[in-house]
């Protein structure tokens, strides 16, 4: 195609565009115009919801830096569940292996690499709940068949570490473990685990500060979002609302000149 015609065929489009307004019936473009300002309301209520967010998530974040500078919890304490929000708070126990085997959560990225968060369940005390203890970030294989292997712990350990509890997923909650060991789960539900286990589990998982003989990454983000992403997803709400509502200007303009001009 030329330039010539490539030109002739933009101003085409442009002139079917703009005489849309005159050619449509009345009342199907105002309905054009009803649909815009509601479009338009739609737009500027998500923005006002990721702001409402960015302020509880700020309110969380300032929550967890008190939470950190606070004194460690008491095991018992947090088994007892006393602290509803155990998340960002310390914890210094001496646990030993409840069992020999690795827990391996799915579906986890970590410096721009897809893999697994392991975990062990260790036992503090005979007859008390067991602590799901994180043994960190595992880069997951070229295929999906073969599961990266890792060493359980042994003997009792001084672990010292921050608690948190996974945000549940909005889309698909439940544990999904797989067969064999190391045992690949899907989702990190506690209560499906502890069924699964036939024993109880606390109700958060402790991050440990050091382990010995592992050297593995353990990635810190007990809030999924960021209050800074979410006034940032507010800004381009507003931003799409302002752009409707200079289309749906321009709309109702064109309408009310064709209408007066016909």
């Amino acid at each position: 195609m030329n330039p010539s015609s490539s030109t002739k065929s933009t101003l085409k489009t442009n002139r079917v565009f703009t005489d849309i307004p005159r050619k449509l019936p009345g009342n199907f473009s105002w309905l054009i115009v009803l649909i815009t300002v509601s479009l338009f309301m739609l737009l500027v209520k998500l923005g006002f919801w990721q702001l409402a967010r960015a302020e509880e998530k700020a309110l969380l974040q300032q929550q967890l830096l008190t939470r950190q500078a606070a004194a460690p919890l008491d095991y018992r304490t947090l088994i007892s569940g006393a602290e509803p929000e155990p998340t960002g708070y310390r914890l210094r126990v001496t646990a030993g292996p409840a069992l020999a085997h690795v827990f391996l959560l799915d579906n986890q990225v970590y410096l721009g690499k897809v893999g697994y968060l392991a975990y062990q369940a260790m036992e503090v005390e005979p007859g008390l709940p067991w602590l799901l203890l994180e043994l960190g970030f595992v880069e997951a294989g070229p295929r999906r068949d073969e599961l990266p292997r890792l060493s359980p712990l042994r003997g009792r350990l001084k672990l010292a570490g921050r608690l948190y509890r996974k945000q549940a997923n909005p889309m698909s909650r439940a544990l999904m473990a797989e067969s064999g060991w190391p045992m690949r789960l899907q989702n990190l539900n506690l209560p499906e685990l502890a069924q699964l286990l036939n024993h109880e589990l606390a109700p958060a998982v402790l991050q440990p500060e050091l382990l010995p003989g592992l050297t593995l990454p353990h990635p810190w983000q007990p809030i999924p979002m960021s209050a800074q992403k979410h006034r940032g997803y507010a800004m381009q709400w507003f931003s799409m609302a302002a752009a409707l509502a200079c289309l749906g200007l321009w709309l109702i303009i064109r309408i009310k000149k064709q209408r007066h001009g016909s």
